[in-house]
Order: structure tokens, then sequence, then C-alpha cells
């Protein structure tokens, strides 16, 4: 094999030489500057990203807490408003029920005075009953007319006794 035969071995060393200088140039001056930049747009971009992120996210924490805030602004709001409808309505109901309860008063002073009358009127019709009654009576047993003051007399202190 020529390439372990002492006597190739300067030739070889040359070319050798020659060749690793030549790409070594050929990678300094036009590869490895075409590939650091290529590495220096991308450290670029993801840095540009990454800034555009933070800065997302930093909007989007302040959305939530403009968010977060309405809500519970909305809650306070809407909570307010039952509150103030709750009370509007008791104090309709109150106001409903003094209403129905001073008319269903009224109704029932009404309905005393007319039990009254109407007591106060079968008193009466009572009290003729029993002194025509009394009267009939009387007129059988005797046989002749009992004097009506007595009459009158002995029909009121029976109903007294009653309690009528």
């Amino acid at each position: 094999m020529p390439q372990f035969d002492p006597a190739f071995f300067a030739p070889q060393l040359f070319w050798l030489a020659v060749t690793f200088i030549t790409l070594y140039v050929l990678m300094a001056k036009v590869a490895l500057p075409k590939i650091g930049a290529v590495l220096d747009e991308r450290q670029r971009k993801i840095d540009d990203n990454l800034d555009k992120a933070a800065q997302l996210k930093a909007e989007a924490e302040a959305a939530v807490a403009a968010y977060e805030k309405a809500l519970s602004e909305s809650r306070a709001h809407a909570h307010s408003v039952i509150k103030e409808a709750s009370e509007r309505l008791s104090k309709q109901a109150e106001e409903r029920t003094r209403d129905l309860s001073a008319k269903l008063a009224q109704q029932i002073k009404a309905g005393e005075a007319r039990i009254a009358a109407a007591k106060d009127a079968a008193l009466t019709n009572v009290r003729e009953v029993a002194l025509d009654v009394a009267g009939a009576t009387v007129s059988r047993l005797v046989g002749g007319n009992a004097d009506q003051a007595k009459l009158e007399a002995a029909v009121a202190s029976a109903l007294k006794e009653q309690g009528q």
C-alpha cells in the first residue's frame, strides 16, 4: 500500500496541509460566518418571541385582573339590587298587610255591629214573643187579661236572670 510507504509521507503531508488550510480558510471566511449569522438571527427571534410572550402574559394578567374586578363589581351591584328589591317588596308586603288588617278590622267592626243589631232585634222579638206568650198563658189560666206593666216587669226580670 503506497500510503504506508515512508517515501510518500512528505508529499502526502504537504497535500494534507494544503487541503486543511484551504478548507479551514473556506470554513472560516464563508461557511462559519453564514452559520453564525443564522444562529444570531435565530437567537434574536427567540429573544423577540420571549419578549412578546412576556408582554402578552402581562396583558393577559391585566385582563384577568380587570375581569375579576368587573366580576366583583357586578356581584356587588347585583347584591345591592337584590337587597333593594327585597326591601322594596318587604315594604310593599308590609303596606298590603297593614291595609288588609285595617280593612279586616273595619269589616270585623261592621260585622260585630250587624251581629249586635241582629241580637238586639232578636232580643226585642224575644221580649215581644215572651210578653205575648205570658199574656196568653195568664189569659188562659186566669181567664182574663193580665196587667201589661206587670207582664213587662216579669219578662224583663226573667230575661235579666238569663243574661239577655
